[in-house]
């Protein structure tokens, strides 16, 4: 005789098989090419960002080897130009934003109970965009038409007196692709956020790792247009003969600056407020309590979200704007110091009054807390502007810039990486490699990079591939080249401790750290369908204060795709949305933007040709529609 706990379980087992045929992929080629499942995408992001990091600690090194001594002429001026812009424009643009977005696309659904994104035909029309940057960059790379005017590509050296060829035009057409792709995921972001949540988790239930993104899509959507605007102006003063930046009649070169670094300054907060969020679930977790000051650190994350689109002309201290003004941007860089210095106050209390376990993951936290109040406390003193005037073109910017970035951004990163590793792969990340790599990617980025501040105020420029003996420079490179081959010996512990542990690594249940919040609540790794039944939340920390069976909500068809819309305040239940298959078309679509985008740079009549499939294959994504349900109605 069959039990009732029999019966229910064979009705579960039932129901996890019809939600696996329901929003698996098609097996083979097809699956990999039509996929909306959001953690593929994300997994793909991940991996492409990952590899290249890898490329770009390579050229960060080869840098550093042509450094290390002086009078070294391995590199020539040419050659070392192409490095350092490939470098940066490749970690900026095409690593550091793109993968806090992966992040966003893999835990965002999890994170909120729910089975995909709002838009997942959007995600994968993101990836295929941002794949097609990644080689609008590299191909022509290994073309020797390598971009060679730095990561910024200033105008009039990137206008066509000064930059025949093609090389400013494929930075240029890079960034459109990535901004396209990034614009797409803070939509889809945001949208997801705003009406997926589950039902209970009202903004005042926001976990802080959400909040961050949240604000991040929002600053993205703001802070995006105006760098795709300064490159298509840069692209009709090249290929129409337009004069945006041409002051010989009457374009102005300091606007590039302005609409470069109205972006370029909130992208670092882009990059740095996901990572804040990183930190919070990573301290929580391990301090094994509430996060301390849940409003402060909120209202803190909207503070520097605002008072990041106040702080670009800081970085043009050095082009002659008048006195007031610039210290009115001294004044705004120094205060967003406050709210970013209240959220580390947060966390140190969240830690010591806790009960902390030193895993890997925190001390990523321990360390990107060390590393980045370097970077800030330099990043008031450049924010002066008298002294700002010195430093500006010295290597105690680039010393500035890594501490920033690296530390603030690089080091949350790997933490989330361990941190996480085991809700997408099911295995755990060995501890005693985790932490060999920690020790050494810590210890030579400190060597490699705190010498800079000393050289930079010993007078060494910034992009130079070479310098005389007679300097006194040599030293300080020796050791800064150093600290780089160590830190990339970390890079290389971390990157093959991660590919051991996908096989061999120690299986994970679904809660291997004791997290509080609803991906923790899913198998290791998730389903294609992520929850079989999407959670009820009460509190901030569900998985700490639910005992017993959690509550449930029930409605959902289990035969066709839907998503649960929630109000987007109170996350009270609202619609069932039907939510898109696995489509060629935004493959398609992704195509005939690369084409158009690619052919631009050669004729202006691509933009009109290419709007034509462009048209068709967004038409063919979006025909037809499904209607939205009430919970009430009938599947």
């Amino acid at each position: 005789m069959t039990g009732a706990a029999d019966i229910h379980a064979a009705s579960d087992a039932e129901r996890c098989a019809r939600l696996a045929k329901t929003w698996g992929d098609a097996p083979g080629l097809w699956g990999f090419l039509t996929t909306t499942d959001h953690k593929k995408i994300a997994a793909r992001y991940i991996l492409v960002a990952m590899a290249l990091l890898v490329l770009d600690g390579l050229l960060a090194v080869d840098m550093r080897l042509q450094l290390a001594f002086p009078a070294v002429k391995r590199l020539g001026p040419q050659g070392f130009n192409e490095s350092f812009s490939l470098h940066g424009s490749s970690m900026l643009f095409l690593v550091s934003v793109p993968v806090m977005e992966a992040m966003a696309i893999w835990l965002v659904p999890l994170m909120l109970g729910q089975r995909n994104m709002a838009f997942p035909r959007l995600n994968a029309f993101s990836f295929w965009m941002y794949l097609g940057g990644v080689l609008m960059l590299w191909i022509p790379h290994i073309a020797n038409v390598t971009p060679d005017l730095g990561w910024f590509e200033y105008a009039p050296l990137s206008g066509p007196n000064y930059a025949p060829g093609h090389r400013a035009d494929v930075w240029a057409q890079m960034i459109t692709f990535t901004e396209v792709a990034a614009l797409a995921v803070s939509v889809n972001t945001f949208a997801t956020i705003m009406r997926l949540r589950p039902p209970g988790m009202t903004l005042a239930r926001l976990p802080i790792f959400l909040w961050s993104m949240l604000i991040s899509a929002l600053m993205t959507i703001f802070a995006l247009p105006a760098v795709m605007l300064v490159t298509s102006m840069l692209i009709t003063d090249r290929l129409v003969g337009t004069h945006f930046f041409d002051p010989a009649v009457g374009g102005d070169v300091l606007l590039f600056q302005h609409l470069f670094w109205f972006f370029g300054h909130p992208e670092v907060y882009l990059i740095f407020i996901p990572a804040l969020g990183f930190v919070a679930s990573i301290v929580e977790t391990f301090s094994r309590r509430v996060g301390f000051g849940y409003v402060p650190v909120v209202l803190s994350l909207v503070s520097i979200g605002v008072l990041a689109f106040g702080l670009w002309v800081h970085h043009m201290f050095a082009v002659g704007l008048p006195k007031l003004g610039n210290s009115f941007y001294t004044a705004a860089s120094m205060a967003i110091a406050v709210p970013t210095g209240l959220q580390i106050f947060c966390w140190i209390a969240t830690i010591f009054g806790g009960k902390p376990v030193f895993r890997t993951p925190l001390l990523w936290v321990i360390g990107f807390i060390a590393t980045f109040v370097i970077g800030g406390l330099s990043g008031l003193m450049t924010a002066s502007a008298p002294l700002d005037l010195q430093l500006t073109d010295t290597y105690f910017v680039v010393a500035h810039l890594h501490y920033v970035l690296v530390g603030g951004a690089m080091f949350p990163l790997f933490g989330a990486f361990t941190f996480w590793y085991p809700k997408a792969t099911g295995r755990v990340m060995s501890e005693a490699w985790g932490k060999v790599a920690f020790w050494l990617i810590l210890g030579g980025f400190n060597l490699g990079f705190f010498p800079m501040h000393i050289l930079g105020l010993m007078g060494m420029p910034r992009r130079i591939y070479t310098y005389s003996d007679a300097m006194g420079w040599g030293p300080l490179n020796i050791v800064v080249s150093i600290g780089s081959v160590i830190a990339a010996g970390g890079a290389a512990v971390f990157v093959a401790n991660a590919l051991f542990s996908y096989w061999r690594g120690a299986k994970a249940g679904p809660d291997p750290w004791g997290g509080a919040t609803l991906e923790w609540a899913t198998q290791s790794p998730p389903p294609a369908y992520n929850f079989d039944h999407i959670p009820v939340v009460d509190s901030l920390t569900p998985l700490w204060t639910q005992t017993g069976p959690r509550p449930v909500l029930e409605g959902l068809s289990l035969d066709h795709r839907e998503l649960l819309l929630t109000s987007p305040v109170e996350a009270e239940p609202d619609y069932r949305q039907h939510s898109p298959t696995p489509s060629i078309w935004p493959l398609l679509a992704a195509l005939a933007t690369s084409a158009m985008f690619v052919g631009s740079i050669f004729s202006p009549w691509a933009l009109v040709w290419g709007a034509l499939p462009v048209g068709a294959t967004i038409t063919a994504w979006f025909w037809p529609k499904q209607p939205r349900r009430h919970l009430g109605d009938k599947p």
